[in-house]
Formats: C-alpha cells, structure tokens, sequence
C-alpha cells in the first residue's frame, strides 16, 4: 500500500513541476502580448498625433529636416487662419446635420427593414433579402450618375435633401440589425401577441429595447460614414453654403498647396466629431458586434 502512494506522488510531480512552470511563464507571456498591443496602439496612433503636430507647426518649420514631432514653438493659430479663410464653421455645421439626419434615418429605416426580414413570414423573404444584400457589391460610381439626374428632377440639387435623401437606407445595416434581432427569443413577442399587441407594439416595446448594444454599433458605422462621405456631396453641392467638411478641406487642401499646416489643422477639425461619438457609445461597440454575428 506504502509503495503504491509513493507511486502516486512520483505521478503527480511531474504535473506540479507543470503547473509551477506554466504560472513562471504566465507573466512573461503577458508582458510580450502586452508589449506587442502597445507597440501596435503606438503605430496606429502614430499618423494622428503627426497630424496634431503638423496642424501646430509654424511656416517656417513645415519643411525642417529631420521634421520635428513637437514643434517649438507651437503655432495655434493655424486653426483661426483656416476659420478666416474658409467658412470652417459652416463646414462642419452642415456635416454635423447631415451626418444627425443620416444616421437617425438610416437607423430607423434599417431596424425596421431587419425586423421584417428576422420576424415577418411572407413568400419570398430570404430570396429578396438576397437581393437586398446584393446591392452592397454596386458601388456609388455606378450609381452616382442617374442619382444626380433624379436629384436634379427633384430640384435638389445643391441643398441639404440632395446630400441626405441617397443616405438613408442601409443594406449593411439591415444585415447588421437583422443578425442581432435573430439573436432574440421569440418567447418574449409570443407574450406581446397574447396581451393583444401586434408587431408594431413588439418592435418598438420588447425588440428596440433589447437590441440597444447593435443600434449604437451601427449608429457608429453611419455616422463615420456619413461625416466622411466626399464623392456624393462633390457632385451635388456648388456652393460653400452647402459643402460638407471633406469637400471644404479639398478646396482648403487646393488653394494651399505647401500649407499643410492649415490642410492639417482642419482634419483635426474633421477627426474630433467622430471621436466625440465612439468615446460616447464605445462601450456598446464590442457587445453589438457579438451580438449582430460579426465575430472575427
């Protein structure tokens, strides 16, 4: 019996000699992965915090070699030279409506669109949401030209209809909302029909409610979209009444050729929108990708 239990110790050495190197090479294993985050977050910060830095640059220092990240001394004023020379406030408030509208209806217009797709049963469905998601595949250069026609019937060429109107339908977006609302038990409209409601009454009271973690993920996704957008506000606005702020800095980015101080200075004006949203809403970003299916 004695010998047995020496036995059984001599077994279970080897698995706690394991067990001790396993938790020895634990901490060194997290300060490589760590290392290797931080180096990757450095690289990637790294374009933004050059374009700060340029927007801070003095003229005189713009072509220094070797260039400087931290210019000395620091140049502010870079950022009221492009706000006299360009109406940079108008810019952005007209970026900062059509981004809102878009997004707001593209969300509306989605959500509505996956619920029909994910609950409703009618001849057709899956075949039509095939279609539907197909549509993701033609490009804007495709379809730039007979939009512009119809904008132009409609008279809405150079207003704020004619940059929103083409925004405000998403086939991403239904695919999106659609997987997240795949991802709900049926029970709980089941209980919603019993008392008496439809589905109008479901979507709105028992679906929206739940499904607040890929809305604000998709939300998100829009507006980028929409505040980034340059090729369709290029073609239909003609006025700086009516241009959004990538289309302004292009004309900025046109008049001042070696200036990219200024140039830099109002994409730090463009980039801070959208940084303002994603710190906002950034702690439902993770939990709506996983809830909409998109897992890498």
């Amino acid at each position: 019996m004695r010998s047995g239990e020496g036995l059984g110790l001599t077994a279970t050495r080897p698995i706690a000699l394991r067990a001790r190197l396993s938790a020895h090479h634990l901490p060194i294993a997290n300060v490589v992965l760590y290392a290797l985050l931080v180096t990757v977050a450095l690289v990637m910060l790294f374009p933004f915090a050059w374009m700060v830095a340029t927007s801070l640059t003095p003229d005189a220092q713009l072509f220094l070699t070797p260039p400087r990240l931290i210019p000395s001394p620091l140049e502010p004023g870079n950022y009221a030279r492009v706000a006299e020379t360009f109406p940079l406030l108008r810019f952005v408030l007209n970026s900062l409506v059509v981004a809102a509208v878009c997004t707001t209806l593209q969300v509306a217009t989605s959500a509505m669109g996956a619920y029909a797709f994910a609950r409703l049963r009618f001849p057709g469905r899956d075949a039509l949401f095939l279609v539907y998601l197909a549509t993701l595949m033609v490009p804007l250069q495709v379809t730039i030209v007979p939009l512009f026609v119809e904008m132009r019937f409609l008279g809405f060429v150079d207003t704020y209809p004619g940059l929103i109107l083409p925004g405000i339908a998403s086939a991403f977006g239904t695919f999106l909302l659609r997987q997240a609302f795949l991802e709900l038990p049926h029970e709980l409209e089941e209980a919603v029909f019993l008392d008496g409601g439809g589905h109008w009454t479901a979507f709105r009271h028992v679906v929206l409610p739940l499904s607040g973690p890929a809305l604000a993920t998709f939300g998100i996704f829009a507006f980028m979209a929409s505040w980034n957008s340059f090729l369709w506000p290029l073609v239909i606005t003609s006025t700086q009444g009516h241009m959004t702020l990538p289309v302004g800095l292009s004309n900025l980015q046109g008049q001042y050729a070696t200036a990219w101080n200024l140039v830099m200075a109002g994409a730090t004006v463009s980039v801070l929108p959208i940084l303002a949203v994603y710190l906002v809403a950034q702690r439902y970003v993770v939990r709506g990708v996983a809830l909409s299916g998109l897992k890498g």
